[in-house]
């Protein structure tokens, strides 16, 4: 098991990587402020995983509020928050209960916007079952739900107490779904660290294949570049902005598609190749640094070319991005492989160019 820390004062945490964790209560146990836990989780999930993680607990005394709600990111909305809510209160939930997310990025998102405001405050835990999860999304304290208008427009930043990351439920997770993890992971190597995405490069078929060693460098490798951007900037005040690389471009993409056609991480492959070819507009890439950076997107079994929403569906769908200020969107862009850049000095024209089919 591998251990690493988000450091953040008296909201710091531990993140544990490794295999067969979910049977460990003895992780999570230090974790708990009473023996009471509601486990969150889908109709995809709970059938593989809910039973090992209860009977875990149960067999140290703690009382297991199951909630097992539909799956997919069309459901990421108030109206499934309020089942939650419905659950907890049904069940006489009290503040010292803790919830647990046992699932991908949307179980995580509105596990820990539920727990940031049942009650005004309940502590969380994060057991993230897909890579997308395990990289990206059970890091960092954001939480939330969707908008008709917009992915992400209702949450808050709510750290949780711990991050559990079992690697073993990768084995049964969808071809398609371990892709759109990888374009996360391929993202820290994009804003940062170039080394990793020189790595990857190396590396991608094992991934693929699901190598372990492979797998658990780079989910240890992401964590620890992710720790480090959280710790330095909580709330995306600056630095942070970076990890939306792709983000911008891709959520406009989701919404644009009807939430759930296009998985998260796929959309932000496309939209990390808008970037990257705004990127070279903008005199920072180089046509060869595209081409790479698409190379490796391909080898992910990612997509590279953004659906034809229309110049102006586009721009319209990334106004309600929430890194909009003063009107503008703010853009993470790269200044080459490996720097990122955040900036909203971006000629319309360019912009323009780059969203045209």
């Amino acid at each position: 098991m591998q251990t690493l820390n988000v450091n953040l004062g008296d909201r710091s945490y531990p993140i544990l990587i490794g295999e067969q964790l979910l049977a460990r209560a003895d992780l999570i146990l230090p974790h708990l402020a009473q023996k009471q836990v509601a486990i969150v989780t889908n109709t995809t999930v709970a059938p593989l995983y809910l039973d090992t993680l209860r009977m875990a607990l149960e067999a140290h005394g703690v009382k297991v509020v199951p909630i097992v709600l539909a799956d997919g990111e069309a459901y990421k909305n108030g109206e499934t928050l309020n089942q939650i809510y419905d659950a907890l209160l049904t069940n006489r939930c009290e503040r010292k209960t803790t919830l647990i997310a046992l699932g991908g990025g949307v179980i995580g998102d509105l596990t820990g916007y539920a727990a940031a405001t049942y009650l005004r405050g309940v502590p969380f835990i994060q057991v993230p079952t897909t890579l997308l999860a395990q990289v990206d999304s059970s890091v960092g304290g954001k939480t939330g739900i969707n908008h008709p208008l917009g992915k992400n427009m209702i949450g808050a930043f709510y750290q949780p107490q711990l991050v559990l990351a079992d690697t073993l439920t990768l084995n049964t997770l969808p071809d398609r779904e371990l892709s759109a993890g990888l374009a996360e992971v391929i993202k820290y190597g994009l804003i940062g660290d170039l080394p990793f995405f020189e790595w990857l490069e190396q590396n991608m078929t094992r991934l693929l294949a699901r190598d372990p060693l492979a797998l658990a460098y780079a989910i240890h490798r992401s964590c620890e570049d992710k720790a480090k951007v959280v710790a330095a900037d909580e709330r995306e005040g600056g630095v942070r902005a970076l990890l939306n690389l792709g983000h911008t471009f891709g959520h406009a993409i989701e919404s644009g598609m009807g939430y759930g056609n296009w998985l998260h991480g796929e959309a932000v492959a496309a939209g990390t190749l808008l970037a990257a070819d705004l990127s070279r507009r903008m005199g920072w890439l180089s046509d060869a640094d595209v081409e790479r950076t698409r190379k490796l997107f391909e080898s992910a079994k990612l997509p590279v070319m953004a659906p034809d929403l229309g110049v102006d569906k586009y721009l319209d769908l990334m106004g309600l991005d929430k890194k909009v200020e003063g009107g503008r969107i703010r853009f993470i862009l790269l200044r080459a492989i490996g720097d990122g850049v955040v900036t909203a000095e971006v000629p319309e024209g360019l912009l323009k160019d780059t969203l045209i089919r």
